[in-house]
C-alpha cells in the first residue's frame, strides 16, 4: 500500500517532463495515486498527454485558468470521471511576460501586472473554489511559489510579486478551508532554482542556478524529484496536522544571511 493508495489528484500545470508538476506526479503515482491532468492549449497537449498516458492516467483535459467557463468545465469532466471525489489539487502554474521579467520592476506595464496576478496567483483561488464541491473530506491543495516572494531576487520582479501574493491566498484558503465541513489542508512549496519552462523565461536564470549550489547549505541544486516527495508528504495523511505552510525544498538555501561560498583549494 502506497501512502496515496486509493486517492485521486488532479494536477495543474505539468508542462514536459521537467516540469515540478511532473515531479509530483510521478511521486504520487509511485504511491499508487490516481491521477488526472490539465493543460492549457495544443502546444502543450502534445507534451502532456502522453507523459499522462506513462502513468496510467485517461483524464487529459484543456483549460485555460483565466477563464471561469474554462475552469468550471473541467471540474464538471472531473466530477464525472472521477465520482468517488477528488483528493489533492495541485496548482503548478504562473505566467508573466517576458519582458516585465528582465530590466527593472518598475516599468512593468499595467497589463502585464494584470496578467501575471490573473494567472499566477488567482487562479489558485478560483480551481480551489470550483474543486471545493469534489474536494473529499480531509483533502489537501498545494500550489508553488519561490523566495522571490518575500526576497528581492534581482531580473524576478513581477513573479515575485504575484508569488508574495500567492503565499497570502495560502494561508487565506487554509484558514476558510479549514474551517470548511470537509476540513480542507492547503500548503505551498518554495522550491529552489529549477531548470524548468518557466524558469528559462527569467533573464540571468543559468547563472542563478550554477551560484545557488555554491551558496546553499547542502552544497547542491534542487531536483523535480526532490520536490515530489516534498509534495507527497504534504498531501498525505502524514501531513494531516499541517496547514497553511510555506513549506522549503530549497537544500537550505533561505536560511542563509551572509551566503558562504566555496573556498578555493
Amino acid at each position: 500500500m502506497g501512502l496515496l493508495s486509493g486517492k485521486t489528484a488532479l494536477i495543474f500545470g505539468v508542462a514536459n517532463d521537467h516540469s515540478l508538476a511532473w515531479g509530483i506526479a510521478q511521486a504520487f503515482h509511485r504511491e499508487g495515486a490516481r491521477l488526472g491532468f490539465s493543460y492549457a492549449g495544443e502546444v502543450l497537449e502534445k507534451r502532456v498527454r502522453p507523459l499522462a498516458e506513462s502513468v496510467g492516467s485517461t483524464f487529459i483535459e484543456p483549460c485555460d485558468v483565466t477563464k471561469d467557463d474554462d475552469i468550471a468545465a473541467v471540474m464538471d469532466q472531473a466530477q464525472r470521471a472521477f465520482p468517488g471525489g477528488v483528493d489533492v489539487l495541485i496548482h503548478a502554474i504562473a505566467f508573466a511576460n517576458r519582458d516585465d521579467l528582465s530590466g527593472p520592476y518598475y516599468v512593468t506595464s499595467r497589463a502585464g501586472f494584470h496578467l501575471a496576478m490573473d494567472v499566477s496567483v488567482y487562479s489558485f483561488t478560483a480551481l480551489a473554489n470550483a474543486a471545493l464541491p469534489l474536494m473529499r473530506p480531509g483533502g489537501a491543495m498545494l500550489t508553488l511559489t519561490y523566495l522571490g516572494a518575500v526576497r528581492a531576487v534581482t531580473r524576478y520582479n513581477v513573479m515575485g510579486v504575484a508569488k508574495a501574493a500567492l503565499e497570502a491566498s495560502v494561508r487565506y484558503l487554509a484558514l476558510d478551508l479549514g474551517q470548511h465541513e470537509k476540513r480542507i489542508r492547503v500548503n505551498a512549496i518554495s522550491a529552489g532554482p529549477v531548470r524548468t519552462l518557466a524558469s528559462a523565461g527569467i533573464a540571468g536564470f543559468k547563472a542563478l542556478h550554477t551560484q545557488f549550489k555554491n551558496m546553499a547549505p547542502l552544497r547542491k541544486n534542487i531536483t523535480i524529484e526532490e520536490v515530489g516527495n516534498a509534495a507527497l508528504y504534504l498531501c498525505s495523511d502524514w501531513a494531516a496536522g499541517v496547514t497553511g505552510e510555506i513549506h522549503y525544498v530549497d537544500a537550505g538555501y533561505n536560511i542563509v544571511g551572509v551566503p558562504s561560498p566555496e573556498e578555493s583549494a
